[in-house]
């Protein structure tokens, strides 16, 4: 069975830093293509950054320069570190695994890719 347990969420204030970890059973999180997502109040769920098996990265534009997506084998964890962080930036963050090793280009825009999902962890900014 398949378990995605976020965590490390909080509030803070804008300019601030938080890390998001996804600790992961029943799969070895370097096989798969991971990713964060985030969901705001009345917005769609939105894609934030992937990792592959082979280390490759992407995030979304909003987030460049400032979110870094990492894998840790021995933990079986992946992690979010948020830096300069916004108040747009709040909101309940996911992640998630597809079946496969690699992540499509359209990782972002098509939820249906990633198979199993975590419950979430609530990041808020205030200005």
């Amino acid at each position: 069975q398949v378990q995605l347990v976020e965590s490390g969420g909080g509030s803070v204030q804008s300019g601030g830093s938080l890390r998001l970890s996804c600790a992961a059973s029943g799969i070895t999180v370097i096989t798969r293509c991971m990713g964060w997502f985030r969901q705001a109040p009345g917005k769609e769920r939105e894609g934030v950054a992937v990792i592959a098996s082979d280390g490759s990265t992407s995030y979304a534009d909003s987030v460049k320069g400032r979110f870094t997506i990492s894998q840790d084998n021995a933990k079986n964890t992946m992690y979010l570190q948020m830096n300069s962080l916004k108040p747009e930036d709040t909101a309940m963050y996911y992640c998630a695994a597809r079946h496969y090793d690699y992540c499509s280009p359209s990782w972002s825009k098509n939820l249906a890719l990633f198979a199993y999902w975590g419950q979430g962890t609530q990041v808020t900014v205030s200005s």
